[in-house]
C-alpha cells in the first residue's frame, strides 16, 4: 500500500531543511520535481522489513521510529529520527530490500525520492546531485556518530556507490 499521496511541499518547509538549504531557484525547482510529499498520522507503517527498497525518506516535520526484527529474537527499536533526518537509505545503496520497519512516532511530514530520480538527477545535473548526496552522506553520518569509524567509512562508500554523479 503506498501512503504517499503527492500533497504541496510548501516552499518555507522545504527551503528550510537543510538538504535544500543555498541552493538556486533553479536547483530547488529541480528538485521539488523528484521529491514527494506526504502527511503521515501517528503510527502510520512507512515500509516494512523485507518490503522492496525504492525510496530514501527525508522527515520534514515529526518523528519517526525505526525497528529491526532480527530472525532470532525479538523487536529492537534501532532509532528514532526527527525532523532534517533521512531514513530508507537501502534504496540508494541498491539492496533490493528495507532492512528495518519504520513507523511514524507522531504526525509527520515526509518527503520522498525513489532512487531512480536521484539517480536520473545525479546524470543530468552532476553539481546538484554531487551537493545532494554528499549532504544525504552527512544526514546519515548524524545518526551513526557513535558508531564506528569502519562503519562509517562503509557506508558513506555504500551510498556513494549506490548512486553516482558524473564528476562526483
Amino acid at each position: 500500500k503506498d501512503i504517499m499521496s503527492g500533497v504541496t511541499m510548501t516552499d518555507d518547509i522545504f527551503a528550510n531543511l537543510s538538504l535544500f538549504k543555498n541552493f538556486d531557484q533553479a536547483q530547488l525547482d529541480l528538485l521539488r520535481q523528484i521529491f514527494v510529499s506526504c502527511d503521515c498520522h501517528s503510527q502510520t507503517i512507512v515500509f516494512e522489513q523485507g518490503n522492496p527498497a525504492e525510496y530514501l525518506y527525508l522527515v520534514a516535520l515529526g518523528e519517526v521510529l525505526i525497528r529491526y526484527k532480527p530472525d532470532d529474537g525479538p523487536i529492537i527499536n534501532v532509532a528514532r529520527v526527527r525532523e532534517g533526518g533521512v531514513f530508507g537509505w537501502s534504496a540508494i545503496i541498491k539492496r533490493r530490500t528495507y532492512t528495518s520497519t519504520v513507523e511514524c512516532a507522531t504526525h509527520t511530514h515526509l518527503l520522498r525520492v525513489s532512487s531512480a530520480d536521484l539517480q536520473s538527477l545525479c546524470e543530468k545535473y552532476p553539481e546538484t546531485g554531487t551537493i545532494i548526496l554528499d549532504r544525504l552522506v552527512d544526514a546519515v553520518a548524524e545518526r551513526l556518530r557513535a558508531t564506528s569509524p569502519e562503519m562509517y567509512a562503509l557506508l558513506e562508500n555504500s551510498l556513494r556507490s549506490g548512486v553516482n554523479c558524473p564528476g562526483g
